[in-house]
């Protein structure tokens, strides 16, 4: 594949509503993600996605957009945006620019010229069926909760809504509404901005009377056009989230020859602790062999043929360190093994914001703490299924999409340093131990640690372009991998456990980063301690072999011991 420069990048994600105040009026803001750009920079992430800033009545956070080209007044002015991008620039940062385009708010002008009769010109722009009996056209739901379809007393008929009520779909069989899609595309791009973050876009060719919501049979023309009608003439990235992509579906939208998106975000392994047939809300323990299994054949089915993205977080899931960390005694040292596992591999990573200094998920109790729309209609709906207000309270603490979205942590002062205001939502209790002017003081912190492994992707492409191979698939305790570029192989080895566990290598290799400060070298180490996560950089010959650049890949598993 081509080398392009969104592969050796680290994507920064920036929920602007709780990054940082910069005016006290408790909600973060334009200014305040431009007063942070030299922290990023200290980072050393080199892209920012920013979750939508659009003019929105904020039903759903911003994800319900009534403006496209103006910015939602508490997040600043337009004008404050292009401060950002030129100060972004300066410091050679890109911005991607969060893209909803499967739905709008039901304030957008388009909406409201739609819904006022039969024959207006904006009316095929959102999908409108005929209910039968006082009933909606099917049994299709919104992934919020309820019927997808939402009476409107105007003319008579339901419009589709796979989210809230007030974000109808898009209908994208239109061409004039993708043209006009297209052009608002173009003057993003025009204003300076380097790609975007496709919102559920694998929804876009839905057929509803068919009852297909995601990947329809005029996805990809639809991709294909969209690429050559804006961002494939650019050097952009672009990346869609889709959550129903298996890898098959994955080489479709990312093949480079096939000129549709750079990469996807697809969520099979975060799935992986929910019950069978279950929702998300149904809650099993992981277990580390389907983790491994989900992460490599999405390593080794888009090898030559697309390309991964890396993630753990984002504004939508829970915080890692608490889901499958240890965010009590251990909470930094594995904070530090799952980002030294994430970003050994091949793929763009990505870090939400707080990730990095190892922010947990929120200790609330009650559901009147858990504002997020979708969090209360879960709630609603759970108990009306017998479910108990302790098993749902306890499924909320664990999945709830607001446990990403209390304010960033910036220091033990009053709300965080978030805020000299009231905080539109309350910051974690933990904040006086767990903050960013503590990580930066703390030459051990979980920061860098990010710092370290993002600097590795800097300085050697073996992580970036190596080829991933898994060993010892089926062990519980340990995910043990290599990357291997030519001469050049690594092997990063990660205790994703408590338990300490002896392991042995025969093969010479000198320790790159570790989360312990003591790990010794490849041939030395005897045994992995809770948690511990170490990446070796490995001699490029094999003492029981005793040839030079020889790849013995395929022995490599028998020269590692373990007990």
């Amino acid at each position: 594949m081509e080398k392009k420069w969104w592969q050796s990048s680290v994507v920064y994600q920036i929920y602007p509503r709780s990054f940082a105040d910069s005016n006290g009026d408790g909600m973060g803001d334009i200014p305040g993600i431009t007063g942070k750009i030299e922290y990023l920079k200290k980072l050393g992430v080199n892209v920012l996605w920013i979750c939508p800033i659009y003019q929105s009545p904020q039903d759903d956070n911003g994800y319900d957009i009534s403006d496209y080209r103006t910015v939602y007044p508490e997040f600043g002015t337009m004008e404050d945006m292009k401060i950002l991008i030129q100060k972004c620039q300066d410091n050679d940062i890109k911005i991607i620019m969060d893209l909803v385009v499967n739905h709008t708010s039901d304030e957008h002008p388009w909406f409201i010229e739609a819904k006022k009769s039969l024959d207006n010109p904006y009316r095929d722009y959102y999908i409108w069926r005929k209910g039968e009996d006082g009933q909606p056209p099917n049994d299709l739901m919104s992934n919020f909760g309820g019927s997808a379809w939402e009476y409107s007393p105007e003319t008579d008929e339901y419009y589709l809504h796979f989210y809230s009520k007030k974000q109808p779909d898009l209908n994208w069989e239109n061409p004039k509404l993708r043209q006009k899609i297209y052009d608002m595309m173009n003057w993003w791009l025009d204003q300076g901005i380097a790609g975007f973050r496709m919102d559920v876009i694998d929804l876009i060719g839905k057929i509803p009377d068919q009852k297909i919501k995601e990947n329809g049979p005029m996805l990809h023309k639809y991709l294909q056009e969209m690429n050559e009608a804006t961002f494939g003439h650019r050097d952009s990235m672009t990346v869609g989230e889709c959550w129903g992509a298996t890898p098959e579906i994955g080489r479709l939208y990312t093949d480079p020859a096939r000129k549709e998106l750079s990469m996807i975000f697809q969520f099979e392994q975060i799935q992986l602790d929910k019950k069978p047939g279950g929702q998300r809300w149904d809650l099993k323990p992981l277990y580390l062999p389907d983790l491994k299994c989900v992460f490599s054949k999405w390593q080794t089915e888009l090898e030559g043929h697309g390309w991964n993205s890396l993630f753990w977080n984002n504004h939508d899931l829970p915080r890692i360190v608490s889901r499958w960390g240890n965010d009590g005694d251990y909470r930094v040292l594995s904070a530090k093994m799952l980002a030294t596992l994430l970003h050994g591999m091949k793929g763009t990573p990505y870090i939400y914001q707080g990730e990095e200094i190892g922010m947990t998920n929120v200790p609330f109790q009650t559901i009147d703490e858990f504002p997020d729309i979708e969090t209360q209609n879960i709630y609603q709906e759970r108990l009306k299924a017998g479910f108990t207000e302790e098993e749902t309270m306890y499924a909320i603490r664990a999945k709830a999409r607001d446990n990403a979205r209390t304010p960033m942590q910036w220091n033990a002062e009053k709300n965080a340093g978030f805020t000299e205001g009231t905080p539109w939502y309350r910051v974690n209790p933990n904040y006086k131990e767990i903050n960013v002017e503590q990580a930066l003081a703390d030459p051990e912190s979980v920061f860098y640690h990010y710092q370290k492994l993002i600097q590795l992707r800097k300085e050697h492409e073996v992580m970036v372009y190596g080829t991933y191979q898994l060993l010892f698939p089926e062990d519980e305790d340990l995910y043990i991998y290599t990357r291997t570029l030519e001469e050049e192989k690594w092997l990063i080895v990660c205790n994703f456990h408590e338990k300490t566990r002896k392991l042995q290598c025969k093969r010479a290799g000198q320790v790159m980063l570790s989360n312990y400060a003591d790990t010794p070298a490849a041939e030395k180490i005897t045994e992995l301690r809770p948690y511990e996560a170490v990446i070796y950089q490995m001699e490029s010959w094999d003492a029981n072999h005793g040839e030079r650049g020889r790849d013995h890949s395929s022995d490599f598993e028998a020269d590692i011991e373990l007990v």
